[in-house]
């Protein structure tokens, strides 16, 4: 049987969605998040409670509680599949499996971002490098950017990333103190990124750009 908590008032209690505060059964240890193989057999095995606690919008993993033993003797059966040779063989595998793939989404994202940003080839340099600042930026395993998103179409996480490095590269964002105010910092962001497809556009025309430019600025051009 699984439950789902959020972290108790004291070390071994955990806090049910009514509000009731449980002590975890007695023989029961809780496992913390990282080994996500362990993770998946113990809950497999039998009665166990997961700990998750939100924090605004995300849900962070605080592991999850289950008898001992059994975390034990998985831990051991896991421990002895890991130290045979087929094993390391087959996670060489997938290392290489995984680099292989992210290396062919890092090429499509770049060439994703500079289909969006469409600059006219007197700025064919700097879009170059504006691209290569985003992808750089927002491609990384683990990043939690847009980009790394399968929800929406690549050409949407490219246009969004890229309006998300300028908000933080080429204005003052980071620095501002928005008030607390229910929908201020969406208000602030869409102004802001209006700001910035309006500076894209003028790449896009050609037109000539001063030294003075954020973009230029944060490029270090």
């Amino acid at each position: 049987m699984t439950n789902t908590f959020t972290p108790g008032p004291a070390p071994n209690t955990v806090r049910s969605t009514d509000g009731k505060v449980l002590t975890a059964p007695e023989g029961w240890i809780l496992l913390p998040p990282g080994d996500a193989a362990l993770t998946r057999r113990v809950k497999a095995a039998g009665d166990h409670w997961v700990v998750a606690e939100k924090r605004g919008r995300k849900v962070f993993s605080r592991g999850i509680w289950a008898l001992a033993t059994t975390v034990e003797r998985i831990r051991a059966d896991l421990e002895a599949e890991r130290s045979t040779e087929g094993f390391a063989k087959k996670k060489d595998a997938d290392a290489r499996r995984r680099e292989k793939s992210q290396g062919q989404y890092v090429g499509d994202f770049n060439e994703a971002v500079v289909a969006f940003l469409a600059f006219h080839e007197n700025h064919a340099d700097l879009a170059a490098r504006l691209a290569r600042a985003v992808t750089d930026h927002a491609t990384p395993v683990g990043s939690g950017t847009v980009a790394r998103t399968r929800r929406i179409p690549v050409e949407q996480r490219a246009e969004a990333a890229v309006i998300a490095w300028m908000r933080h590269s080429t204005t003052g964002y980071d620095g501002m103190v928005i008030p607390r105010v229910r929908g201020k910092r969406r208000e602030v962001r869409r102004i802001l990124a209006r700001r910035s497809h309006e500076l894209l556009e003028r790449y896009r025309r050609g037109e000539p750009v001063g030294e003075e430019c954020p973009l230029r600025v944060a490029l270090n051009l």
